[in-house]
């Protein structure tokens, strides 16, 4: 037997170009590290006309850098004025109207420093992984209640997101601790309002909140076979056995997932891998299961050019050389009528410890707020917990005695004898366009304040409060000492080092 394939692309100042000549600048060398069984399961699902040639080629080739509009804050046709005059090169991604392929003039300065990044314009978000969402709300789909069984780091939470408009409401759920503390920076980031954070095995759901949701996305963990051109380590501990251990865990996900799932409401499947016993498996497996419950709903016209991807299932079976991307799989299903329930939870939630306001409180505090320019509609209520004010998202009360989050929606402010002290993620989600406590800052002090350093505009505000703006985005609230903006950004948002803020 063959020994392990090794793929290394050195590229030193000059970008690496495929055969379509398209620039790929690599930062450093990369190998790729590709096991003599997962080449030869892969050679035997391959599709008759694709290559393994291509394939191989693809792996060794860097992944192109791609972004997703953030349309929660500014519309696709705005943000291509505001970068037109930048040294970026925006290609769409077929697959999603919001999506974008980049090359920058200026490969040095990361992507994550650009200001539009910063406030929250555009997610980094791969190709490929835009694919299961626009799946999810293919055709007339317009959910009010989503389960992200699988959420982190939150690019198809803020995606799904913006396509509800920060309305209905979302579960995006998290199994790994450390994942969710990035899960909620990203939420925050993306001004999304409408999110409740759980941190579960994502196998409960079926149990605990049984026809609950009229859309669910369960993007699988899995083996990681399709993320080779970004992860050149993805595979170093990848062996059969390990995909048949990934594959039990998948079928238990999707089982659960489809309890959770109300009559008439859609689930899109997902894998960032290539075999079919973690994909095509484990969807036939539901169908042999549930019988005519569940159906697949073809995927064919997705988008133009779908069709090169196209199981004869009606999967798309994304494999890196069709669209120069990662690998992907996506499976959309309809659940047609209800299935036996499985057995309740056993565990005890205790008692919640908010307590909805009042009609009067809740219109004092709205009043409050837009004295400070910040506003929102009836599809959020307030909360309450000892001095703290929460913004829940009505859709989602619902489920308050049924399962253990870890925050619903955002924290709106605490509650002081002069007052309210409201919070930056508030501020950031529900700043008001023409405000005027609203105060815009030029690049140079906007990389200031995420530095984390004080302001001296000149002139100063005119408020002793204000909503710092960048672009007319909001950054954040600030105080007015004398002539000084005292930062109030949240110390595990500043950033050190050069950031990309366009003159």
């Amino acid at each position: 037997m063959p020994g392990p394939y090794f793929f290394r692309f050195v590229v030193n100042s000059r970008p690496y170009f495929d055969s379509c000549q398209r620039a790929h600048p690599v930062a450093k060398p990369a190998c790729v590290f590709l096991p003599p069984a997962f080449l030869e399961a892969t050679r035997a699902i391959m599709p008759a006309d694709l290559s393994m040639d291509d394939f191989i080629a693809a792996c060794q080739r860097p992944l192109r850098r791609s972004l997703r509009v953030n349309t929660l804050k500014i519309s696709v046709t705005d943000f291509l004025t505001l970068v037109q005059d930048y040294d970026w090169r925006l290609e769409p991604i077929p697959w999603c109207a919001e999506g974008f392929w980049i090359e920058r003039g200026d490969e040095e300065l990361r992507l994550g420093s650009a200001a539009e990044h910063l406030s929250g314009l555009f997610y980094i978000q791969e190709a490929s992984s835009m694919l299961p969402v626009s799946a999810l709300f293919a055709g007339a789909e317009a959910p009010s209640r989503v389960l992200d069984v699988a959420a982190a780091p939150g690019s198809k939470t803020t995606q799904i997101a913006a396509l509800m408009n920060n309305q209905g409401g979302i579960v995006a759920n998290e199994y790994s601790a450390s994942r969710v503390k990035v899960l909620h920076a990203n939420i925050s980031r993306c001004g999304v309002k409408n999110v409740a954070l759980t941190h579960f095995d994502g196998r409960v759901f079926g149990a605990a909140l049984p026809e609950s949701f009229d859309a669910i996305l369960l993007d699988a963990p899995c083996s990681g076979e399709g993320v080779v051109r970004k992860d050149p380590d993805a595979m170093s501990n990848w062996s059969p056995e390990s995909v048949t251990a990934i594959a039990d865990t998948q079928r238990e996900l999707i089982d659960s997932a489809f309890h959770a799932l109300a009559p008439g409401g859609v689930m899109v499947y997902s894998t960032c891998t290539l075999n079919a016993q973690e994909n095509q498996q484990i969807v036939n497996g539901l169908l042999a299961t549930y019988g005519d419950a569940v159906s697949i709903e073809p995927l064919g016209d997705l988008f133009p050019g779908a069709k090169q991807a196209l199981t004869a299932e009606g999967f798309l079976h994304v494999f890196p050389q069709i669209y120069d991307s990662e690998g992907f799989f996506v499976a959309r299903l309809r659940k047609h009528h209800s299935v036996p329930p499985l057995a309740k939870p056993s565990y005890k939630l205790g008692k919640f410890p908010f307590t909805p306001l009042s009609a009067k409180d809740s219109a004092e505090i709205a009043q409050a707020a837009a004295a400070s320019g910040l506003a929102w509609d009836k599809t959020s209520r307030l909360w309450a917990r000892d001095k703290e004010i929460w913004l829940f998202p009505a859709e989602l009360e619902a489920l308050v005695n049924k399962i253990r989050f870890s925050r619903i929606g955002l924290k709106l402010a605490e509650r002081f004898t002069k007052g309210y002290r409201w919070q930056h993620e508030a501020v950031i989600a529900l700043a008001v366009a023409d405000g005027k406590q609203r105060f815009e800052l030029d690049a140079t002090l906007a990389q200031e304040w995420f530095h984390g350093r004080d302001l001296y505009p000149e002139p100063p505000p005119q408020t002793d409060e204000c909503i710092v703006t960048y672009q007319q985005q909001p950054l954040g609230i600030a105080k007015r000492i004398g002539s000084r903006i005292k930062n109030n950004l949240p110390r595990e948002l500043v950033r050190d080092g050069v950031l990309d803020f366009h003159q």
